[in-house]
Protein backbone atom coordinates (compact mmCIF):
# COMPACT_ATOMS: atom_id res chain seq x y z
CA UNK A 1 0.00 0.00 0.00
CA UNK A 2 1.37 4.00 0.34
CA UNK A 3 2.99 5.56 3.13
CA UNK A 4 0.01 5.39 5.00
CA UNK A 5 0.48 1.93 5.48
CA UNK A 6 4.44 2.03 5.20
CA UNK A 7 4.49 4.66 8.17
CA UNK A 8 2.34 2.09 10.38
CA UNK A 9 4.53 -0.59 10.54
CA UNK A 10 7.31 0.97 12.88
CA UNK A 11 4.80 1.75 15.19
CA UNK A 12 2.99 -2.06 15.23
CA UNK A 13 6.59 -2.92 15.92
CA UNK A 14 7.09 -1.21 18.39
CA UNK A 15 3.97 -1.92 20.16
CA UNK A 16 4.98 -5.75 19.81
CA UNK A 17 7.90 -5.76 20.93
CA UNK A 18 7.50 -3.42 24.41
CA UNK A 19 4.02 -5.57 24.92
CA UNK A 20 6.29 -8.28 24.38
CA UNK A 21 9.22 -7.49 26.64
CA UNK A 22 6.59 -7.24 29.40
CA UNK A 23 4.99 -9.90 28.91
CA UNK A 24 8.45 -12.36 28.47
CA UNK A 25 8.96 -10.30 32.52
CA UNK A 26 5.82 -11.56 33.46
CA UNK A 27 6.65 -14.90 32.69
CA UNK A 28 10.19 -15.04 34.25
CA UNK A 29 8.44 -14.08 37.49
CA UNK A 30 5.97 -16.94 37.17
CA UNK A 31 8.75 -19.18 36.10
CA UNK A 32 10.63 -18.23 39.81
CA UNK A 33 7.37 -18.05 41.57
CA UNK A 34 5.07 -20.30 40.04
CA UNK A 35 7.02 -23.42 38.21
CA UNK A 36 8.51 -24.58 41.54
CA UNK A 37 4.95 -24.75 43.44
CA UNK A 38 3.26 -25.69 40.73
CA UNK A 39 3.48 -26.77 36.64
CA UNK A 40 0.21 -26.41 36.69
CA UNK A 41 -0.70 -22.90 37.77
CA UNK A 42 2.40 -22.18 35.81
CA UNK A 43 1.41 -23.16 32.38
CA UNK A 44 -2.00 -21.54 32.75
CA UNK A 45 -0.62 -18.62 33.32
CA UNK A 46 1.68 -19.04 30.54
CA UNK A 47 -1.35 -19.92 27.93
CA UNK A 48 -3.10 -16.83 29.12
CA UNK A 49 -0.03 -14.68 28.70
CA UNK A 50 0.50 -16.22 25.12
CA UNK A 51 -2.97 -15.66 24.17
CA UNK A 52 -2.31 -12.09 24.90
CA UNK A 53 0.51 -11.67 23.12
CA UNK A 54 0.01 -13.80 19.87
CA UNK A 55 -3.60 -12.05 19.53
CA UNK A 56 -1.15 -8.96 18.08
CA UNK A 57 -0.10 -11.20 15.71
CA UNK A 58 -3.31 -12.93 14.83
CA UNK A 59 -4.94 -9.02 14.69
CA UNK A 60 -2.17 -8.08 12.23
CA UNK A 61 -3.65 -11.13 9.92
CA UNK A 62 -7.29 -11.29 10.93
CA UNK A 63 -7.87 -7.63 11.16
CA UNK A 64 -5.17 -5.34 9.87
CA UNK A 65 -4.79 -7.13 6.43
CA UNK A 66 -7.77 -8.78 6.63
CA UNK A 67 -6.44 -12.68 5.19
CA UNK A 68 -9.36 -14.62 4.64
CA UNK A 69 -9.20 -18.16 5.43
CA UNK A 70 -11.20 -21.19 3.76
CA UNK A 71 -11.32 -24.12 5.73
CA UNK A 72 -11.99 -27.47 4.14
CA UNK A 73 -13.23 -30.78 6.96
CA UNK A 74 -14.91 -33.62 7.15
CA UNK A 75 -17.89 -32.08 9.20
CA UNK A 76 -17.62 -35.07 11.92
CA UNK A 77 -14.05 -34.54 12.45
CA UNK A 78 -14.31 -30.77 12.70
CA UNK A 79 -16.19 -31.40 15.98
CA UNK A 80 -12.76 -32.49 17.56
CA UNK A 81 -11.35 -29.51 16.42
CA UNK A 82 -10.29 -27.29 19.44
CA UNK A 83 -11.52 -29.88 22.19
CA UNK A 84 -8.89 -32.43 21.77
CA UNK A 85 -4.55 -32.63 22.34
CA UNK A 86 -3.33 -33.22 19.01
CA UNK A 87 -0.10 -33.45 16.91
CA UNK A 88 0.04 -31.28 13.76
CA UNK A 89 1.84 -31.75 10.39
CA UNK A 90 1.89 -29.46 7.70
CA UNK A 91 3.16 -28.83 4.51
CA UNK A 92 5.76 -25.91 4.89
CA UNK A 93 4.38 -23.48 1.82
CA UNK A 94 4.17 -20.08 2.46
CA UNK A 95 6.51 -17.37 5.20
CA UNK A 96 3.07 -17.07 7.31
CA UNK A 97 1.90 -20.84 7.58
CA UNK A 98 2.38 -20.47 11.54
CA UNK A 99 0.43 -17.98 11.79
CA UNK A 100 -2.68 -19.17 9.48
CA UNK A 101 -2.28 -22.22 11.99
CA UNK A 102 -2.65 -19.12 15.18
CA UNK A 103 -5.45 -17.91 13.12
CA UNK A 104 -7.48 -21.03 12.90
CA UNK A 105 -6.68 -21.84 16.59
CA UNK A 106 -7.49 -18.38 17.89
CA UNK A 107 -10.95 -19.18 16.32
CA UNK A 108 -11.56 -22.89 18.27
CA UNK A 109 -10.30 -21.41 21.09
CA UNK A 110 -7.01 -22.89 22.08
CA UNK A 111 -4.54 -20.13 20.46
CA UNK A 112 -2.99 -20.04 23.60
CA UNK A 113 -2.19 -23.86 23.70
CA UNK A 114 0.22 -23.77 20.35
CA UNK A 115 3.71 -25.47 20.66
CA UNK A 116 5.90 -26.24 18.10
CA UNK A 117 8.90 -28.21 17.28
CA UNK A 118 11.56 -24.97 16.06
CA UNK A 119 15.15 -24.90 15.33
CA UNK A 120 17.10 -23.84 17.89
CA UNK A 121 18.67 -20.29 16.93
CA UNK A 122 14.41 -19.27 17.30
CA UNK A 123 14.63 -19.52 21.05
CA UNK A 124 17.18 -16.35 21.11
CA UNK A 125 14.62 -13.87 19.26
CA UNK A 126 13.89 -11.02 21.59
CA UNK A 127 9.78 -11.68 22.34
CA UNK A 128 9.25 -14.45 19.91
CA UNK A 129 11.80 -16.62 21.13
CA UNK A 130 11.72 -15.75 24.51
CA UNK A 131 8.00 -16.41 25.01
CA UNK A 132 8.28 -20.00 23.14
CA UNK A 133 11.12 -21.14 25.23
CA UNK A 134 9.19 -19.98 28.75
CA UNK A 135 6.24 -21.59 27.00
CA UNK A 136 7.93 -25.35 26.56
CA UNK A 137 8.33 -25.18 22.52
CA UNK A 138 10.67 -27.63 21.54
CA UNK A 139 13.91 -26.22 19.94
CA UNK A 140 16.33 -28.99 17.96
CA UNK A 141 19.74 -28.48 16.89
CA UNK A 142 19.29 -30.40 13.53
CA UNK A 143 21.40 -33.19 14.67
CA UNK A 144 19.96 -36.78 15.59
CA UNK A 145 22.31 -37.86 17.81
CA UNK A 146 21.53 -34.23 19.78
CA UNK A 147 17.56 -34.25 18.96
CA UNK A 148 16.69 -37.65 20.00
CA UNK A 149 17.03 -37.18 24.17
CA UNK A 150 15.58 -33.33 23.29
CA UNK A 151 12.36 -34.37 20.94
CA UNK A 152 11.59 -37.76 23.96
CA UNK A 153 11.83 -35.30 27.02
CA UNK A 154 10.38 -32.30 25.44
CA UNK A 155 7.27 -34.45 24.04
CA UNK A 156 6.57 -36.38 27.52
CA UNK A 157 6.69 -32.85 28.95
CA UNK A 158 3.56 -32.03 27.66
CA UNK A 159 1.48 -35.24 29.57
CA UNK A 160 -0.88 -33.83 31.69
CA UNK A 161 -1.13 -30.23 30.17
CA UNK A 162 -4.05 -28.58 31.38
CA UNK A 163 -5.85 -27.52 27.93
CA UNK A 164 -5.72 -28.68 24.60
CA UNK A 165 -2.92 -28.12 22.92
CA UNK A 166 -1.87 -28.48 18.88
CA UNK A 167 2.12 -29.11 18.37
CA UNK A 168 3.10 -28.50 15.11
CA UNK A 169 5.87 -30.41 13.55
CA UNK A 170 7.04 -29.34 10.14
CA UNK A 171 8.53 -33.00 8.77
CA UNK A 172 9.52 -31.48 5.65
CA UNK A 173 12.19 -29.58 7.58
CA UNK A 174 12.55 -26.47 6.06
CA UNK A 175 10.38 -23.86 3.53
CA UNK A 176 9.08 -24.96 0.13
CA UNK A 177 10.93 -22.74 -2.27
CA UNK A 178 11.71 -23.93 -5.82
CA UNK A 179 15.37 -24.57 -5.63
CA UNK A 180 14.30 -27.04 -2.41
CA UNK A 181 11.86 -29.00 -4.65
CA UNK A 182 14.32 -29.31 -7.62
CA UNK A 183 16.75 -31.19 -4.51
CA UNK A 184 13.99 -33.23 -3.04
CA UNK A 185 13.10 -34.08 -7.34
CA UNK A 186 16.87 -34.89 -7.48
CA UNK A 187 17.28 -36.97 -4.54
CA UNK A 188 13.76 -38.90 -4.95
CA UNK A 189 15.01 -39.90 -8.62
CA UNK A 190 18.44 -41.08 -7.11
CA UNK A 191 16.53 -43.02 -4.26
CA UNK A 192 13.97 -44.46 -6.54
CA UNK A 193 11.14 -42.83 -4.71
CA UNK A 194 7.74 -41.05 -5.97
CA UNK A 195 9.29 -37.35 -7.26
CA UNK A 196 7.74 -34.81 -5.44
CA UNK A 197 5.44 -31.84 -7.31
CA UNK A 198 4.57 -29.47 -4.48
CA UNK A 199 5.85 -31.05 -0.86
CA UNK A 200 9.09 -31.90 -0.09
CA UNK A 201 10.44 -35.13 1.07
CA UNK A 202 9.50 -35.65 4.66
CA UNK A 203 12.12 -36.53 7.22
CA UNK A 204 10.54 -39.32 9.43
CA UNK A 205 12.62 -39.54 12.51
CA UNK A 206 11.21 -36.83 14.55
CA UNK A 207 7.74 -37.81 13.36
CA UNK A 208 8.45 -41.11 14.30
CA UNK A 209 9.79 -39.94 17.84
CA UNK A 210 6.63 -37.55 18.31
CA UNK A 211 4.11 -40.24 17.82
CA UNK A 212 5.89 -43.27 20.22
CA UNK A 213 6.24 -40.36 22.90
CA UNK A 214 2.79 -38.88 22.62
CA UNK A 215 0.55 -41.36 21.77
CA UNK A 216 -0.37 -42.12 25.20
CA UNK A 217 -2.21 -38.87 26.11
CA UNK A 218 -2.25 -37.62 22.67
CA UNK A 219 -5.62 -39.11 20.85
CA UNK A 220 -5.47 -37.26 16.97
CA UNK A 221 -2.72 -36.30 14.54
CA UNK A 222 -4.20 -33.44 12.32
CA UNK A 223 -2.83 -33.82 8.30
CA UNK A 224 -3.13 -29.87 7.59
CA UNK A 225 -2.54 -28.62 3.43
CA UNK A 226 -2.48 -25.38 3.03
CA UNK A 227 -2.57 -23.33 -0.38
CA UNK A 228 -3.01 -20.28 -1.72
CA UNK A 229 -6.17 -19.37 -3.93
CA UNK A 230 -5.21 -18.95 -7.69
CA UNK A 231 -6.97 -15.84 -7.35
CA UNK A 232 -4.47 -14.33 -5.22
CA UNK A 233 -0.72 -13.44 -4.08
CA UNK A 234 1.06 -15.34 -1.86
CA UNK A 235 1.08 -14.03 1.49
CA UNK A 236 4.18 -12.73 3.01
CA UNK A 237 4.98 -10.94 6.44
CA UNK A 238 6.06 -7.78 4.28
CA UNK A 239 2.39 -8.08 2.62
CA UNK A 240 0.37 -8.25 6.18
CA UNK A 241 2.54 -5.43 7.49
CA UNK A 242 1.62 -3.16 4.68
CA UNK A 243 -2.26 -4.37 5.36
CA UNK A 244 -2.01 -6.59 2.25
CA UNK A 245 -4.90 -9.62 1.76
CA UNK A 246 -4.83 -12.63 0.39
CA UNK A 247 -7.00 -15.85 0.17
CA UNK A 248 -5.68 -19.04 2.05
CA UNK A 249 -6.96 -22.41 1.88
CA UNK A 250 -6.60 -25.17 4.61
CA UNK A 251 -7.78 -29.20 4.40
CA UNK A 252 -7.71 -30.50 7.87
CA UNK A 253 -7.67 -34.75 8.45
CA UNK A 254 -7.76 -36.10 11.24
CA UNK A 255 -6.19 -39.09 12.07
CA UNK A 256 -6.69 -41.19 15.45
CA UNK A 257 -3.29 -41.96 16.75
CA UNK A 258 -5.01 -45.26 17.63
CA UNK A 259 -4.98 -46.33 13.81
CA UNK A 260 -1.09 -45.78 13.24
CA UNK A 261 0.93 -48.66 13.23
CA UNK A 262 2.76 -50.12 15.91
CA UNK A 263 6.73 -50.37 14.20
CA UNK A 264 9.03 -47.41 13.54
CA UNK A 265 9.24 -48.41 9.98
CA UNK A 266 6.06 -48.85 9.45
CA UNK A 267 5.10 -44.79 11.37
CA UNK A 268 7.44 -43.61 8.88
CA UNK A 269 5.99 -45.58 6.18
CA UNK A 270 2.99 -43.70 7.13
CA UNK A 271 4.19 -40.09 6.91
CA UNK A 272 5.86 -40.95 3.66
CA UNK A 273 2.27 -42.01 2.38
CA UNK A 274 0.39 -39.14 3.89
CA UNK A 275 2.81 -36.81 1.92
CA UNK A 276 2.51 -38.62 -1.00
CA UNK A 277 -1.29 -37.86 -0.60
CA UNK A 278 -0.78 -34.46 0.06
CA UNK A 279 0.92 -34.12 -3.00
CA UNK A 280 -1.55 -35.61 -4.88
CA UNK A 281 -4.42 -33.60 -3.22
CA UNK A 282 -2.59 -29.70 -3.81
CA UNK A 283 -1.97 -31.31 -7.70
CA UNK A 284 -5.75 -31.51 -7.76
CA UNK A 285 -6.29 -28.22 -5.92
CA UNK A 286 -4.15 -26.41 -8.58
CA UNK A 287 -6.78 -27.34 -11.37
CA UNK A 288 -10.08 -26.81 -9.21
CA UNK A 289 -8.92 -23.93 -6.91
CA UNK A 290 -10.55 -25.61 -3.83
CA UNK A 291 -10.01 -28.88 -1.59
CA UNK A 292 -13.84 -29.72 -2.10
CA UNK A 293 -17.03 -27.22 -1.65
CA UNK A 294 -18.97 -30.14 -0.04
CA UNK A 295 -15.91 -29.94 2.63
CA UNK A 296 -15.98 -26.46 3.48
CA UNK A 297 -16.33 -25.10 6.79
CA UNK A 298 -17.41 -21.26 7.59
CA UNK A 299 -15.57 -20.20 10.12
CA UNK A 300 -17.05 -18.16 12.97
CA UNK A 301 -17.00 -14.02 12.85
CA UNK A 302 -13.19 -12.93 13.51
CA UNK A 303 -12.96 -12.73 17.22
CA UNK A 304 -12.68 -8.95 18.84
CA UNK A 305 -10.36 -10.46 21.56
CA UNK A 306 -7.06 -9.60 19.53
CA UNK A 307 -8.74 -5.74 18.44
CA UNK A 308 -9.31 -5.61 22.12
CA UNK A 309 -5.95 -6.11 22.73
CA UNK A 310 -3.99 -4.08 20.32
CA UNK A 311 -6.66 -1.39 21.34
CA UNK A 312 -5.52 -1.86 25.29
CA UNK A 313 -2.03 -2.23 24.33
CA UNK A 314 -2.05 1.04 22.37
CA UNK A 315 -3.56 2.95 24.58
CA UNK A 316 -1.09 1.94 27.42
CA UNK A 317 1.81 2.81 25.41
CA UNK A 318 0.43 5.81 24.55
CA UNK A 319 -0.25 7.08 28.30
CA UNK A 320 3.49 5.80 28.84
CA UNK A 321 4.90 7.87 26.04
CA UNK A 322 3.37 10.92 27.69
CA UNK A 323 3.87 10.53 30.54
CA UNK A 324 7.77 8.97 29.84
CA UNK A 325 9.24 11.17 26.44
CA UNK A 326 7.88 14.39 27.53
CA UNK A 327 10.97 14.74 30.36
CA UNK A 328 13.44 12.13 27.92
CA UNK A 329 13.30 14.13 24.80
CA UNK A 330 13.43 17.59 27.01
CA UNK A 331 17.36 16.56 27.05
CA UNK A 332 19.81 15.73 23.85
CA UNK A 333 20.59 12.35 26.08
CA UNK A 334 17.11 11.73 26.43
CA UNK A 335 16.62 12.59 22.57
CA UNK A 336 20.15 9.96 22.14
CA UNK A 337 18.39 7.59 23.81
CA UNK A 338 15.12 7.46 22.39
CA UNK A 339 16.75 7.20 18.72
CA UNK A 340 18.44 4.46 19.60
CA UNK A 341 15.74 2.67 20.78
CA UNK A 342 13.55 3.53 17.99
CA UNK A 343 16.59 2.13 15.87
CA UNK A 344 16.99 -1.25 17.92
CA UNK A 345 13.45 -1.86 17.45
CA UNK A 346 13.75 -1.43 13.61
CA UNK A 347 16.24 -3.51 13.87
CA UNK A 348 14.53 -6.29 15.43
CA UNK A 349 11.31 -6.11 13.65
CA UNK A 350 13.83 -6.36 10.29
CA UNK A 351 15.32 -9.13 11.78
CA UNK A 352 11.67 -10.93 12.54
CA UNK A 353 11.02 -10.65 9.01
CA UNK A 354 13.84 -12.02 7.54
CA UNK A 355 13.70 -15.18 10.10
CA UNK A 356 10.12 -15.67 8.70
CA UNK A 357 10.98 -15.75 4.45
CA UNK A 358 11.51 -18.65 2.42
CA UNK A 359 14.27 -17.63 0.99
CA UNK A 360 16.32 -17.44 4.68
CA UNK A 361 15.74 -20.57 5.61
CA UNK A 362 18.08 -24.36 4.91
CA UNK A 363 19.40 -23.63 1.30
CA UNK A 364 18.90 -27.02 -0.57
CA UNK A 365 22.79 -28.31 -0.90
CA UNK A 366 22.52 -28.50 3.19
CA UNK A 367 19.30 -30.10 2.96
CA UNK A 368 19.57 -34.14 4.16
CA UNK A 369 16.67 -36.17 3.20
CA UNK A 370 17.03 -39.27 5.99
CA UNK A 371 15.07 -42.15 7.19
CA UNK A 372 12.78 -42.34 4.58
CA UNK A 373 12.72 -46.24 4.64
CA UNK A 374 14.79 -47.71 6.94
CA UNK A 375 17.02 -50.18 5.93
CA UNK A 376 15.95 -51.06 2.51
CA UNK A 377 15.74 -49.04 -0.26
CA UNK A 378 12.63 -48.94 -2.39
CA UNK A 379 12.58 -49.82 -6.46
CA UNK A 380 12.68 -47.22 -8.64
CA UNK A 381 8.29 -46.55 -9.17
CA UNK A 382 8.27 -45.36 -12.82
Amino acid sequence: MGLASEAIVLPLGLMFFVSGFFINILQALSLIFLLPFSRKAYRIANVMMMEVLWSELVWLVDWWAGVKLRVYADPLEWTYIGKEHALLICNHRSDIDWLVGWVLAERVGCLGGCRAVMKNSMKFLPVMGWSMWFSEYVFLERSWAKDEKTLKSGFLRLKNFPRPFWLALFVEGTRFTPEKLKAAQDYAVSAGIQVPQNVLIPRTKGFVSAVFNLRSFVPAIYDVTIAISKDSPAPTMRRLLRGQSSVIHVHLKRHPMSELPQSADEVAKWCKDAFIAKDDFLEKHKAENTFGEHLYQPLSSRSIKPLIAVIGWAFVLLVLAVILLRPLLSTRVGIAWFTSAIVLIALMLHVAILSSQSNRSTPPQKMHFTASVQGTTEKKQQ
